[in-house]
């Protein structure tokens, strides 16, 4: 202000301050241009808004032995000189809390949670500590610190660390399965002995013991019980709409059928017996002829009932998951469509076992050369506890051992009968020929 040049001053028209009468204002003008090094060389100036040049002395308190604080400058902080150079301190001097020259302390309440959980804020404590808690079922967060789960899209579901989406497993009753492989072995172990039994009865079709049976009736039967064993391959594989109708038809014409050619020769016997009786000639209305039509007709209520089911609800594929809905498996399994039609084809052959149980257990004591009526009244016995067994079982079995339970049911009823009605025989024919005479049969 001393050294202003007249005529060249900061002010209007050029004027210099006036030193006996300054202004505030003429003093800030001046201070805020101040610019000048200490003897220490410290740079002096002010920015725009008239702060100094920002210097710290960075201090650490180190506790003693003694208990007492000691304040020791560890660094410094001067913004007047170089950027590289305004920061600087001895990170050797530091002492970090609890003593400690290494480890540094963590600033924080919570370390942020990792990749599958998410925070929850603990109530009365700051926002900054929270606690981790896992992704719930089906929901993943995959970046560190999440503050909410996503929701995994349809078809998938939460890997076991809820960190990402995988699609879900599609589980469902196949032939690589080591149940699927069992059933399968037994379903054709059944068919080839019912082959075997076939194939003796035709060999001996001439004796008397084949004769005495109704060998046509014989036959047909053993066909309907290799049906039956067979039946039970096309619940196993991979669901489609035309195996889901397949699987409930076959399986109800294939036990009528069998149950119906049951029912006839139980109706047969009464008839004979009755025939015999002074004054009876009832088998003229149960010729061979007559008996095929009645099997004939029981089979093809049957079939109608089946072809109704199909045309208004029929059985279709279907996903299903866990008790809940989803979950990392989706059990692929057949529809029944429409409950009614199932109930019939159920309550249809229920009908006729029970008919047939009836009618065998009412001539279980009339004089039979080879106890038929006791055989069909025990094979029907074992029938009817297998299919009021396989209703419990059915509906508490989950996933695909619902199907296993229906595929064992029609193994378990088929081999029943099959041992009941034809063992006995085929142990005659193959084992005690002498008793496959005319005279043993007579003098029986």
């Amino acid at each position: 202000m001393v050294a202003c040049p007249p005529g060249e001053g900061p002010f209007n028209s050029g004027q210099c301050p006036d030193i006996r009468k300054l202004q505030p204002s003429q003093i800030a003008h001046y201070l805020r241009r101040v610019n000048f090094s200490t003897p220490v060389g410290d740079l002096i100036h002010f920015d725009m808004n008239g702060n100094p040049p920002a210097s710290y002395d960075i201090i650490n308190w180190h506790v003693t032995h003694e208990g007492t604080a000691e304040f020791v400058q560890v660094g410094h902080f001067l913004s007047s000189v170089g950027v590289d150079d305004q920061f600087h301190i001895n990170m050797e001097k530091v002492v970090w809390g609890g003593g400690s020259r290494d480890e540094v302390p963590v600033s924080i309440c919570s370390a942020a949670c990792p990749p599958g959980t998410r925070h929850a804020v603990q109530k009365g404590r700051p926002v900054c500590c929270f606690d981790c808690l896992s992704c719930a079922e089906g929901e993943i967060s995959n970046t560190t610190g999440s503050v909410e789960c996503i929701r995994c899209p349809e078809r998938f579901w939460s890997n076991p660390d809820h960190t990402a989406c995988v699609p879900q497993l599609v589980d469902f009753l196949s032939y690589s399965d080591t149940m699927g492989v069992i059933l399968s072995v037994i379903s054709v172990s059944g068919a080839t002995l019912t082959a075997g039994a076939m194939t003796t009865f035709f060999y001996h079709r001439h004796t008397p013991l084949v004769k005495a049976n109704n060998s046509e009736l014989s036959f047909l039967l053993l066909l309907s019980l290799k049906l039956c064993f067979l039946c039970a391959l096309v619940f196993i594989g991979w669901p489609k709409p035309w195996t889901c109708m397949l699987r409930h038809t076959l399986f109800g014409v294939s036990f009528v059928f069998c149950i119906s050619c049951l029912l006839s020769r139980t109706v047969v016997v009464l008839v004979a017996f009755r025939a015999t009786l002074p004054g009876e000639n009832m088998m003229r209305y149960f010729s061979p002829a007559q008996q095929r039509m009645g099997i004939s007709i029981c089979t093809l209520i049957q079939v109608l009932i089946c072809v109704l089911w199909l045309a208004l609800a029929p059985p279709r594929p279907a996903e299903r998951g866990d008790r809940e809905g989803r979950g990392p498996r989706v059990v692929l399994e057949c529809d029944v469509g429409s409950v009614v039609g199932f109930s019939l084809v159920l309550g249809y052959i229920g009908l006729l076992a029970s008919l047939c149980l009836l009618l065998a257990f009412l001539a279980r004591k009339l004089p039979d050369t080879f106890n038929e009526a006791k055989l069909i009244t025990f094979s029907m016995l074992i029938f009817c506890a297998v299919w009021i067994s396989f209703v419990p079982a059915y509906v508490s079995s989950p996933g695909k051992y619902t199907v296993a339970v229906e595929i064992f049911a029609i193994l378990a009823s088929s081999f029943g009968l099959l041992f009941c009605l034809f063992a006995p025989k085929c142990f005659i024919i193959l084992l005690r020929p002498e008793r496959n005479t005319k005279k043993h049969m007579m003098d029986k």
